[in-house]
């Protein structure tokens, strides 16, 4: 291996129970050894850089996604399930792909579901404001995308709590096989056959996201398998993402009542507040890619075909990047955030990821004084995704 820059080493386990339940001690440590890291344990590489980070997500053809965005190498190991045509794939089959989904997500199509999500948002939310102890995460931040998601999908409203399962076993699968990924596997046969089952076009009601990206997918060449696929690729992103930005959105606004006191103040800046959110407590921490070629990251030559772990929540905290990172602040301009990744495999649902968000928010700014904790939140860990399990909370009304 020929470098042009020390390889910086590391002995830090980001897979850990200790790290995944307060990684940001470690992004730091990360950061400060070298713009790129050599991760001993797994043998591989990382970086935990805001500008290293951008500039692997902006080089597909350099750190290509078609050998798996975990750690697991598809060229060297069958993957668990058939590849997503979307997420674990490259250009000119990725292209085809995303242009079938981002259809169907376009602007025009937010639009229309705009009403719909907000008046949903500013049910539940008056639903809560009543001074009571409740669970924010299985009472809001899961049930609000899982009823407004599902329904423009067009899902039966029966069996929809396979969504998060799924979603959370597919996460986990991008670590190592660590008991994380063994349990997820073990305990999800039943959600995996549901899901395949119901991204299938005559299990989609007619009208529906669903059903639309089958459509779509046909007139570019794809099979009613590969169509199916396209839809269980959206299914996979589209609820637990949503789920644990909004249960860190609401976290965060409990955490800091002074900017809690703000959006109330200004509720328009609950868009900015939901995107300050996801730099602040990334819901998505890390995804991989893998060399094509030797490639200069950072002033390190890394060779090709290795493992290289891009820690984009710690990019999000990087002082190189922004003034003061470790401080929640909403009326931060977050733009450059990489929670939802950047360039060709930026999150394609991440326009109905920012309308849920500003919707939940609204909500809150309009019905709620303030945002208490009633009791300690617990974590739940998971190897890609940061989020929690139960946040016991109680909206104060306004007088």
């Amino acid at each position: 291996m020929t470098a042009t820059a020390p390889v910086a080493v590391s002995d830090l386990d980001p897979f850990s129970t200790d790290f995944l339940h307060n990684p940001y001690p470690a992004h730091a440590a990360l950061r400060d050894a070298g713009a790129v890291v050599r991760l001993e344990r797994y043998g591989i590489w990382a970086t935990a850089r805001h500008a290293e980070v951008r500039a692997a997500l902006h080089d597909p053809e350099a750190f290509c996604s078609s050998a798996g965005v975990g750690m697991a190498d598809f060229r060297k190991e069958a993957p668990w399930r058939p590849p997503s045509l979307l997420l674990e794939a490259d250009p000119p089959e990725h292209t085809r792909a995303r242009r079938v989904v981002a259809g169907v997500l376009s602007a025009a199509a937010m639009r229309r579901l705009a009403d719909t999500f907000e008046a949903a948002a500013d049910e539940m939310v008056a639903g809560l404001a009543d001074g009571r102890t409740f669970d924010a995460m299985p009472e809001l931040a899961v049930r609000y995308p899982m009823r407004v998601f599902s329904d423009a999908v067009g899902l039966p409203s029966e069996g929809r709590e396979n969504l998060l399962h799924y979603a959370r076993m597919v996460f986990n699968t991008f670590g190592p096989r660590n008991e994380l990924f063994t349990t997820a596997i073990a305990e999800n046969a039943s959600t995996r056959e549901w899901i395949m089952d119901h991204c299938r076009q005559e299990k989609l009601a007619p009208g529906g996201m669903g059903a639309e990206i089958h459509t779509r997918a046909a007139a570019e060449g794809f099979t009613p398998d590969e169509a199916a696929m396209l839809v269980r690729s959206f299914l996979s992103a589209g609820i637990d993402t949503t789920v644990h930005g909004l249960g860190n959105a609401l976290l965060c606004l409990a955490q800091h009542p002074g900017q809690f006191a703000l959006l109330r103040a200004e509720p328009d800046r609950a868009r900015a507040a939901f995107e300050e959110v996801l730099r602040f407590e990334a819901p998505v921490q890390t995804f991989f890619r893998t060399t094509t070629r030797p490639v200069e990251l950072g002033g390190t030559t890394i060779p090709a075909g290795e493992k290289v772990l891009l820690l984009l929540a710690a990019a999000n905290r990087d002082p190189r990047q922004w003034e003061s990172p470790d401080t929640f602040d909403i009326s931060r301009r977050a733009t450059g955030q990489v929670g939802f990744g950047f360039g060709i495999h930026a999150c394609v649902g991440m326009a109905m990821a920012r309308l849920e968000g500003e919707a939940v928010l609204t909500a809150l700014a309009r019905h709620a004084a303030g945002i208490e904790h009633d009791g300690p939140p617990r974590r739940m860990l998971n190897n890609t995704l940061r989020g929690l399990e139960s946040l016991p909370l109680r909206l104060t009304t306004p007088s």
